[in-house]
């Protein structure tokens, strides 16, 4: 029977390349997902990771063989692998962003010890996309995804594509596409079913047929039958519905193989008319770009970390779509935007250059990789072709876009590029628009995949005027699209700030094109996006201020922007009412909660008196529904600790964000109380983190990395002139 074990544990790590007969003495024990070197979250030379290692793991066969095949198979690791057992090399890879597997079978020994070795090669190498050129991000170094072994019997699945059919009428169906190996010397009978339930287990209907395999070879057969499914649920926005495809193989009565597929039904089309449609509704799109950067660990990030980025996006940025720019990312982010109903856009890796003709031909396997392994997910609508913001290269995107489209029918392409002039060979216009607002297409319905960014790169300490002016050219430009019948939609660069070169980055090698921190924690843009999500959700309100005299120039808080959902607002300064206001409808026409703009605020300061404090009320339906006050004294009053999780697996590589914060009495976080916080850890897991941290901007994180041991872990912060700030968390 097919057997998959995680191989994350117990693995020794060298910063160097290390002969076999080096002792382990000479190496550090680590767990997977791993980076290469821990790193400041800026100021740091992107050079310090870019190193050849080796990786070294000692194991004995969780399993017998039995006559089963073997194989390890890498998620992903930075950028060029060559893989060893026992010594002899099984095979290498070029290219970081897309999974790999090598058959081991003929190279381990059941009856004693094995190991596995990896030389790593983290540089930028010019032969390997995204490199050649300059790129616009960080690529990190690292077995920095997870690893598994993989048993299989000879004859075995090698891969299920699903593909649902007629879902808007009162018949879906199903047909899956199946690869089947058989990797013996003689013919094989076999039955080939297929169990169509729901993710909780409840059977719906199955398929049945008899095959005979031929010796030694890869045979393709579509499943049908799966037919007149009237009973299922489409999966949406806001009713993700999964199902499960269970494909079993058996040979003489016996199961040898199963292979269970995740899957949902549900119709995405872009069409000609400019709009993009889910389920046979026309939906505008809203969203943002996501890299995969973390601060401290690179790209190293566990589940945990990977699937709150897409709670972040959808459920506190409230957009409906995501595109992974600029390469294919975690399978945890993929597989949680499936379970939340968070549209993918999807493309392979690259930035602006193309090299030469090797070079083209890893990009045509990242094609191939991306999509065989990511094509039963529901939530991706569309596939990048083109290396983002790249020239015109005919034979080249011809062939990409003739690949995706052999591997999956069922989607459309895109390839983002920069320039309008550009040769259209795709299913779908994608252009990033840096025009601060958006081109009129003439004969080229498009989706707008970039806008903003490095036209207006904000820190979350900048002067307020310029954290206003950022959130609000993203809802000029999100109102504009809204109000465009020709355009399907706008994703906006980007969700979170991320580490980059010299060449892009500011002075710390940090791109703060984010409306969210490299933390993701808010700047006022992210209040923007969270503003459009419906009230009936959950009320937003956030005054885009600090409410201070003199952050402005010329002083004073005039005009006062207000993100709110609500349907009117009142306005206090102290005890005096201010006014009640309505959404600036004038200004943003077209989006569904437009900002307030409230005139003529400013401090009434009376010297030697107390200072007023900002209260904001907000009303839906004429009920009072949320309200926020920010005191104006200068004074902090919390230090906070606010960890996302309080409890963590014990398995040496789960991770969960610490956040801290310097606030006022209200919790609003004070962007220039500056001060230094020291940490303090007792129990098994470990701070990932700058200690003691020299506070900017009010708000910051950690990370807490649960060790392989239970127990009870307790956190304690302190700051000059604050109470001290603790909190408890459980590894299980």
């Amino acid at each position: 029977m097919r057997s998959i074990i995680p191989f994350n544990t117990d693995w020794l790590f060298a910063p160097s390349e290390v002969s076999p007969d080096v002792s382990d003495s000479h190496f550090e024990r680590v767990t997977l997902p791993h980076t290469n070197k821990i790193l400041p979250y800026h100021n740091f030379d992107n050079q310090e990771y870019q190193f050849i290692s080796t990786y070294r793991k000692r194991f004995r066969l969780p399993e017998a063989l039995d006559g089963r095949r073997l194989f390890i198979d890498f998620e992903g690791a930075m950028i060029a692998s060559e893989v060893f057992v026992n010594g002899v090399k099984v095979g290498e890879y070029e290219g970081g962003f897309t999974p790999f597997s090598f058959d081991i079978t003929n190279f381990v020994d059941e009856t004693r010890e094995n190991v596995v070795t990896v030389r790593l090669d983290s540089s930028e190498r010019a032969d390997i996309p995204p490199f050649g050129f300059v790129v616009d991000y960080l690529t990190f170094g690292g077995i920095y995804r997870q690893v598994a072994l993989r048993y299989v019997e000879p004859v075995y699945i090698k891969d299920v594509f699903i593909r649902t059919k007629d879902v808007l009428t009162e018949a879906p169906k199903i047909e899956a596409d199946v690869t089947l190996i058989n990797d013996t010397s003689q013919s094989v009978s076999i039955t080939l079913s297929a169990n169509l339930a729901t993710v909780y287990g409840l059977h719906i209907d199955s398929a049945k047929d008899q095959i005979t395999l031929p010796p030694n070879q890869e045979h393709h057969f579509t499943v049908v039958g799966l037919a007149d499914l009237s009973q299922i649920e489409l999966w949406s926005l806001t009713t993700p519905t999964l199902y499960t495809l269970d494909v079993e193989v058996r040979a003489n009565g016996e199961q040898i193989d199963l292979q269970s597929n995740r899957f949902g039904f549900r119709e995405a089309e872009f069409r000609k008319d400019g709009g993009f449609y889910l389920n046979g509704e026309r939906l505008k799109l809203i969203g943002l770009n996501r890299h995969q950067t973390y601060a401290y660990i690179g790209a190293a990030a566990p589940a945990r970390l990977q699937r709150k980025d897409a709670d972040i996006i959808k459920h506190e940025l409230g957009c409906n779509i995501v595109r992974t720019s600029h390469y294919p990312q975690s399978k945890h982010f993929i597989n949680r935007c499936d379970e939340i109903g968070l549209l993918v856009f999807e493309e392979i890796p690259g930035w602006q250059h193309i090299g030469d003709t090797d070079w083209q031909g890893i990009s045509l396997r990242d094609v191939e990789a991306m999509i065989t392994r990511d094509r039963n997910h529901p939530s991706i609508i569309m596939w990048g072709v083109r290396i983002n913001e790249s020239q015109d290269n005919p034979a080249l995107y011809r062939a990409t876009n003739e690949l995706a489209h052999k591997l999956d029918q069922t989607r459309q392409t895109g390839g983002v590029r920069n320039f309008q002039n550009s040769e259209f060979l795709e299913d779908v216009f994608t252009y990033n628009d840096f025009s601060n607002s958006i081109v009129e297409p003439e004969d080229l319905p498009h989706l707008v995949t970039e806008f903003n960014g490095h036209m207006y790169p904000t820190k979350s300490f900048d002067q307020e005027e310029r954290l206003i002016e950022h959130a609000l050219r993203h809802a000029r430009v999100q109102d504009k699209q809204l109000g465009m019948s020709n355009v399907a939609g706008a994703i906006g660069w980007c969700a979170f700030d991320y580490n980059t070169h010299k060449e892009f980055g500011s002075g710390d090698m940090i791109c703060y094109h984010g409306v969210m921190d490299i933390f993701r924690l808010p700047k006022f843009a992210a209040y923007f996006y969270e503003s459009q999500i419906s009230p009936d959700v959950r009320p937003v309100l956030h005054a885009a201020t600090i409410w201070s005299m003199g952050d402005r120039s010329g002083g004073g808080n005039d005009p006062l922007t207000v993100f709110s959902n609500c349907d009117e607002i009142d306005v206090y300064v102290g005890d005096t009412h201010f006014g009640r206001f309505q959404p600036d409808r004038a200004a943003f026409p077209n989006l569904p909660h437009a900002p307030f703009t409230v005139p003529g605020m400013q401090l009434w300061l009376t010297w030697g008196g107390k200072l007023p404090v900002l209260h904001v009320v907000g009303y839906y339906k004429g009920e009072k529904a949320i309200e926020q006050k920010i005191d104006c004294s200068p004074q902090p009053t919390n230090l906070l600790l606010l960890p996302d999780d309080l409890e963590l697996q014990a398995d040496g590589s789960d991770m969960t964000r610490l956040v801290f914060k310097i606030t006022d009495q209200y919790g609003n976080r004070l962007p220039f109380a500056i001060k230094v916080v020291s940490f303090e850890i007792d129990g098994p897991a470990e701070l990932i983190g700058e200690n003691p941290f020299p506070l900017v901007g009010g708000q910051a994180a950690m990370y807490v990395r649960a060790g392989h041991s239970a127990g009870t872990v307790t956190i304690r912060a302190k700051a000059d002139r604050l109470p001290d700030a603790s909190v408890t968390l459980h590894i299980i």
